[in-house]
């Protein structure tokens, strides 16, 4: 009763301009679910893609350290927005951690910390300055590890006793818990070579190994689920396909960080074991390499698809940041790839997923920014439109 006396109160005809379609500024954090911070994700690798590919063109790094303060900027921006909406909106808050869809994308916002965080080391630090980068890159992965451990145990228990892993309902967003542990692996690896005392490096690269195991296990439990969905159907809707994308996640970070850890475990453990561990980086990467390329022919094909096959193209929706985060994994990932093997294709393949990513997030800033900052509609939650 209370919020109906406000927004009446609050209203106020359609204005010209910024959040132009909003009856009450409040309304721009009423529908501010954690798939917003796939944004952050999806910007946020755009830097740190760019500044490990093989090939380095002048201005990349600096473009890159751009690209990183907005996604910095858009992090903080949703943090204060999402407590604005606990706050403001605590009953649809409440609803998110038990949506059969929503749910699944409280990972993205654990996955948006790791970004930024991995970020500030690699080139945020051009701006700030390596300590300044290392104390918020640290911060920022232990905050981003902690909330992506929670959820990935929280989400799967509740989606279970909600009742919401049916065979049915099975989409690649049910990745979205388990997979951010794989970032932290990957962030590990990058915190490694300033991590001081031997003991503070073994039990960095332990943990993030230990990260590693459990993404990898619990995606392999996730993916037949959405694999038999896609060959028995029923058909996702079509503002469901670009959630394919995802699935190359877990698949581009796990090389990324297999090779990231194998490249800096001489830092924490003796030679032989390095050696081993590098080995064992490149070996995964050559195999996983082949899903990669065999997911993103599936993933293209249903994107092709859906979009030649529904009358106005394919629908817009938050997911269409799927196209961004999980394809820049796998330009992270085969950077990696080129660099511990030297092998050309590697180099080839980094480039080509990099301007996919870039094209992908093209495509959802431009889905996205009418219908947020502009008219405010995609702010406003569906229950206050009327």
């Amino acid at each position: 009763m209370h919020m109906t006396t406000t927004e009446t109160r609050d209203a106020r005809p359609a204005r010209a301009g910024v959040l132009r379609d909003l009856r009450s500024p409040w309304e721009a954090v009423s529908n501010l679910t954690p798939n917003w911070f796939a944004s952050v994700m999806g910007t946020g690798i755009i830097a740190n893609a760019a500044v490990g590919l093989p090939v380095q063109l002048p201005g990349v790094r600096t473009a890159a350290a751009a690209v990183w303060v907005v996604a910095a900027a858009l992090l903080v921006a949703l943090t204060a927005g999402t407590v604005a909406h606990w706050i403001r909106y605590p009953a649809y808050a409440r609803r998110h951690h038990r949506d059969p869809v929503i749910g699944n994308f409280y990972g993205a916002m654990a996955m948006a910390f790791l970004t930024v965080g991995i970020g500030a080391v690699l080139v945020g630090r051009d701006w700030i300055g390596l300590t300044a980068a290392l104390i918020l890159g640290t911060t920022l992965w232990v905050v981003g590890s902690a909330l992506g451990l929670f959820f990935a145990l929280l989400i799967p228990v509740l989606m279970v006793r909600g009742g919401h892993y049916r065979r049915d309902d099975a989409f690649a967003g049910w990745l979205m818990p388990v997979v951010s542990p794989m970032v932290t692996a990957a962030g590990g690896a990058v915190l490694l070579p300033y991590a001081t005392g031997g003991v503070v490096r073994t039990s960095l690269l332990w943990f993030s190994y230990g990260c590693f195991v459990f993404t990898l296990i619990t995606s392999l439990v996730v993916l037949p689920a959405v694999m038999l969905r896609l060959l028995r159907g029923p058909a996702w809707a079509p503002a469901m396909v670009p959630t394919a994308w995802i699935v190359l996640g877990p698949l581009g970070q796990s090389i990324t960080a297999a090779n990231g850890l194998g490249a800096t475990a001489h830092l924490a453990v003796g030679d032989d074991l390095a050696a081993g561990l590098q080995r064992f980086g490149t070996d995964y990467g050559w195999t996983v390499t082949v899903a990669v390329l065999l997911w993103t022919s599936v993933a293209l094909t249903l994107t092709a698809r859906t979009a030649l096959g529904t009358p106005n193209g394919l629908p817009y929706a938050l997911t269409w940041w799927s196209f961004t985060f999980p394809v820049g994994t796998c330009a992270t990932g085969f950077s990696a790839m080129s660099a511990a093997t030297g092998a050309t294709g590697y180099a080839v393949l980094a480039v080509v997923y990099f301007l996919g990513l870039v094209t992908g997030w093209i495509a959802a800033a431009r889905g996205t920014l009418p219908r947020a900052p502009a008219s405010g509609a995609l702010l406003r939650h569906p229950e206050l439109a009327a």
